[in-house]
């Protein structure tokens, strides 16, 4: 237990002991918190004018760096990009769900370099989901915009035109880009009862 004194030297044992209940249930709580994230959760596809805080840029930084990689490899790179008209050519990378980078306020390209790990899309993936759950928790809404697998025209692929566009060298590959901002509108998140637990199996198939 934390034994704090006032200035007199007694041992103020009261006190202690409302600081480690505070701390208990702020364990208690801390223990909720992913679930809640995870239950109220929602893509965001257009966002309001109102700039990102510097302390929650920070945080995006340190999250995403935290990322855990297979082998910690740390292969992957992120490119933050908040210039409007380089968010605005970003949302010309593919024809069809690029749309809300042309009004978020932050843009987070993840990407990796594939001879460094041959897990190089999983890492990624990971990197870009705790960015999610990250913006979430700060008040921020996201959405995924997948590049990889994706085609920009007939003749060039999203990610061509993403290194291109952000003046990627050869060897990395671009996953996704993490539109960020703050929500339009809020959304709930799913309903319980639409979960399918049906797919949920024991110990085989």
């Amino acid at each position: 237990m934390l034994i704090l004194f006032n200035t007199d030297g007694r041992n103020t044992k009261k006190v202690a002991r409302k600081q480690a209940f505070f701390l208990l249930c702020t364990k208690q709580l801390n223990k909720s918190e992913m679930i809640d994230l995870l239950r109220t959760r929602r893509s965001i596809r257009k966002f309001t004018e109102q700039s990102i805080e510097t302390d929650q840029l920070n945080i995006l930084k340190e999250v995403i760096l935290r990322a855990p990689t297979s082998k910690n490899s740390n292969a992957c790179e992120f490119i933050f990009i908040d210039e409007p008209e380089l968010l605005q050519k970003l949302a010309l990378c593919k024809p069809h769900g690029a749309a809300p980078l042309q009004t978020a306020k932050l843009a987070i390209a993840v990407l990796a370099d594939e001879s460094k790990t041959v897990a190089w899309i999983e890492d990624s993936s990971i990197a870009a989901f705790v960015t999610h759950m990250t913006a979430h928790s700060l008040g921020l809404g996201s959405c995924w915009i997948q590049i990889r697998g994706r085609e920009y025209s007939d003749l060039k692929t999203s990610e061509a035109y993403v290194c291109e566009t952000l003046h990627i060298p050869e060897g990395f590959r671009v996953l996704s880009i993490v539109a960020i901002g703050y929500a339009q509108r809020t959304h709930e998140g799913k309903p319980f009862s639409e979960l399918n637990f049906g797919k949920i199996h024991a110990n085989g198939f």
